[in-house]
Order: structure tokens, then sequence, then C-alpha cells
């Protein structure tokens, strides 16, 4: 890695990221809050008289336990949409910014090698990623334990963030892939926001009914078997190291591409 690379990266970016935190730790502070059988009960009405949007949003059955109500209200889409987003926007400011505002001939300029550069920009997204996870994770478990203690089966936890860091490499990777490819800013944007966007509403469209099931397998999501990591499934590790090897082998084309091509500059 380039260190003085990544600690401009650094200050650059920290305010997108501590923004994106904030928004997830609102939902996750107040999803985590909302575990009360009462209120359960509540949901659940609400869920049968508009079954067809809870289950779009993968809420349709979320259990009773305190694991499966939080992943079941933040694992299915606000976890999985929240980051994309982030993804996208940071992935075209890595590289494909850069290209198009002529900014990547003062980082060529440097005596470092174009891939070493870039692998620099894919590390920083990885990185950020995973503070991420670590931190809503760290935000849910403790909120969880001092609102409801010894209700969180821990480990069954942590198996599915496991599962989230593997589905937010594939959407780096992806998006990260894309950036390196376009020299143009709004091309980046558009093929980043399309490979997101299409993988959640189709997600979504798989779960409205048995008529859509079969779309599932369409989308990326379904690697991202949140049941069966909670219950440590061999199935589910399996699609989920699919989505890392995914992820990591998209962002080494990309940085492979980045080295060779010709740039605009």
């Amino acid at each position: 890695m380039n260190a003085t690379l990544l600690k401009k990266e650094i200050k650059s970016n920290w305010i997108l990221l501590v923004i994106f935190l904030g928004v997830l730790s609102m939902y996750s502070v107040m999803i985590t809050m909302m575990f009360d059988p009462k209120l359960g009960d509540s949901l659940k009405m609400m869920a049968d008289s508009m079954p067809q949007m809870f289950a779009a949003f993968g809420m349709a059955d979320v259990g009773t336990s305190l694991l499966e109500f939080v992943t079941g209200y933040l694992y299915g889409i606000l976890l999985v949409a929240f980051p994309g987003v982030y993804i996208i926007i940071l992935a075209n400011r890595l590289v494909a910014k850069y290209v198009d505002n002529g900014s990547m001939a003062y980082l060529l300029a440097v005596p470092e090698k174009r891939r070493k550069i870039v692998l620099t920009q894919g590390i920083f997204m990885l990185l950020t990623l995973l503070v991420m996870v670590v931190y809503c994770t760290v935000l849910i478990l403790t909120v969880g334990e001092l609102l409801f203690p010894g209700e969180m089966d821990i480990k069954g936890f942590l198996r599915v963030n496991v599962g989230l860091m593997g589905l937010l490499v594939f959407f780096g990777g992806a998006c990260f892939c894309a950036s390196c490819f376009c020299n143009e800013s709004k091309n980046s944007s558009a093929i980043s926001t399309g490979v997101v966007v299409y993988s959640v509403l189709v997600q979504m469209i798989s779960q409205v009914g048995e008529k859509f099931e079969n779309v599932k397998y369409a989308t990326p999501l379904t690697l991202f078997n949140v049941d069966g990591l909670s219950a440590g499934d061999a199935e589910a590790w399996a699609t989920c190291a699919v989505l890392y090897v995914g992820g990591l082998v998209l962002m080494g084309i990309g940085i492979i591409r980045f080295s060779k091509k010709d740039l605009p500059l």
C-alpha cells in the first residue's frame, strides 16, 4: 500500500463514513429497542394486514428471539441498502472521479506503480466496510445486552455479520471494478447503482410470493443466507465464501484493468 495515499483518503472520506454510521446507528438502536413481545404482536398484526409489503422487505416472519427479531428487521434490507449506497459513492470517488476530473495525473506522478496506487484504494474501501460492519455488530450487541441481558445468541449474531461483510465485499468489488473500468464518473456511478439497486429489487420481488420465488437465483443477495448463518449451516458458509471470493476477484479484475488501460490524462 501507499501509506500517504491511504491517509489522504481517510481525511477525504471520513465524514462520508460518519454520516452513514450515524444513519445505521439510528436504525440499529431503534430496531433493537423495539424487541418486545407485546410490540411484536402488534407488528405481526401489521404484517398480516400487509403481507406482501412486509415480505418484500424480509419482515414477514421475524421470529420470537432477539437474534431473529434483529436480523429480520435489519439484515433483510436496511443493513444492505444503506451500506450499498455508501459503496456506490465511495467506489466512484476512489478511482473514476480522479480520472474524470484529471486528479489521477497527480496520483500517478509519484514514483509508485499504477497497480500499487489503485490497490491502496481498494484496500481502503475494504477497511471502511470492515469498520462499518464491526461498528454495527458491537452497537447492536451492546444495546441488546443493556436492554435484554442474555437474550442475544452472540455466536449466531457474529456469524450473520461475517456473512454481511461478505455481501458488502461483493458489492464493493463489483462497484470498484466498474470505477476502474470507467473514465467518466457518471458511467461509474450508473453501473454501480444498477448493480446494487437491481440486486435489492430482485430480492424484494422474489419474496412477495411463490410466483416469483425462483427470481431469487438472479441476485447475489440469495448467497447471504441469514437464517443459515445464524444456525451455522455448512451450506450458508459455502455461499458466504462465494461472496468473499467473488468480490475480491472482481476487485482484482478492476485493478488489473486500470493498471493496463490508457487514461485520458
